[in-house]
């Protein structure tokens, strides 16, 4: 199993030299963008290439890979950080928007998903987090509340692969680290009863407020019994018995025990297994000065566990469909 963190330091001009050849607006036709970065991905260097390939086939102990080193513009330079959504159209290319595509084009593909939550998401591939005033409390846009461990759309029948994170200006205190738990690490802290009852076990989970018989079924442990993916979201989850509790809880005390806090700094990627992890992330203080933290997000979807069926292209929007 790969390594969690490649420093890409040594390549910084070559990846600038990359990221200097896409469109500089990315949002005036991303699919011509997404098209630039698939070619791009095949050019990084042979090392942050091979890292890449390493992990997308065999992934790690840690369930993520960390990048770090990557070409960011000096903070003077980037635009202030956002406080609403979405970003203008004409908003001129950031070199962590091109390093999040040109590695999620290595990857797989880059996906915009429709969530089943209604409008209160937009549907868009290049997702960004930062903290703004009226933030819902389990979004990434909230700073002070704890965001609790979670598999990122869990509830969709064609979950992403990958949930990737490029960090443009950190936070002001360097406590918003984002928390992993890996179920590599975590399963053997779970006694055989509990395995047992997890495994394969369906849970309810909601996903349309303004409907409440609308259900999606999940599976907190399935796959291979030696090594199972994990799908796990504590505060949407209905247990049903006092053993789905009891299990439920087990498994939220072996993920918190095995927690690791990554924290993201100015030019770093993280790219986490959204089939091997729960994420959260630490609370901490936004001032509202145009220097708070700010992140790029994208999925990626592989051809693992079924989550392409043939000729999709990167950045088209997958409808929703519960996960039954």
């Amino acid at each position: 199993m790969s390594s969690s963190i490649i420093n890409c330091a040594p390549y910084r001009e070559e990846l600038l030299d990359l990221a200097s050849t896409l469109p500089k607006v990315p949002r005036s036709d991303l699919p011509a963008f997404f098209d630039d970065t698939l070619r791009l991905a095949e050019r990084l260097p042979q090392e942050l290439r091979d890292g890449l390939d390493e992990f997308n086939t065999n992934g790690n102990r840690d369930g993520y890979l960390l990048l770090r080193g990557l070409p960011v513009e000096p903070d003077d330079e980037l635009p202030p950080t956002p406080r609403s959504s979405p970003p203008p159209e004409d908003r001129q290319l950031l070199n962590m928007e091109a390093m999040l595509c040109i590695v999620g084009g290595r990857l797989g593909l880059l996906t915009a998903y429709d969530q089943g939550y209604g409008n209160r998401r937009s549907i868009t591939v290049l997702h960004e987090l930062y903290p703004t005033p009226e933030a819902h409390h389990l979004s990434g846009g909230t700073s002070r509340t704890q965001l609790e461990f979670h598999t990122d759309l869990s509830h969709h029948a064609r979950q992403p692969n990958y949930i990737l994170l490029s960090c443009s200006r950190g936070d002001h205190e360097g406590k918003a680290a984002t928390l992993v738990g890996s179920i590599r690490k975590a399963l053997p802290l779970l006694s055989d009863e509990v395995r047992n009852h997890l495994f394969d076990r369906i849970f309810t989970r909601g996903f349309d407020a303004a409907d409440p018989e609308a259900k999606a079924h999940v599976k907190p442990l399935y796959g291979d019994e030696d090594d199972p993916y994990v799908s796990f979201n504590r505060s949407f989850l209905t247990a049903e018995t006092p053993q789905d509790i009891a299990a439920l809880d087990a498994l939220s005390a072996a993920l918190t025990e095995v927690t690791e806090a990554v924290l993201l700094t100015r030019g770093d990627l993280l790219i986490i297994d959204n089939f091997r992890i729960a994420h959260g992330r630490a609370p901490f203080a936004a001032r509202w000065d145009g220097k708070d933290r700010w992140l790029h997000r994208a999925y990626v979807r592989t051809d693992r566990n079924g989550q392409l069926s043939g000729g999709e292209r990167a950045g088209e929007i997958v409808p929703f469909a519960p996960r039954r």
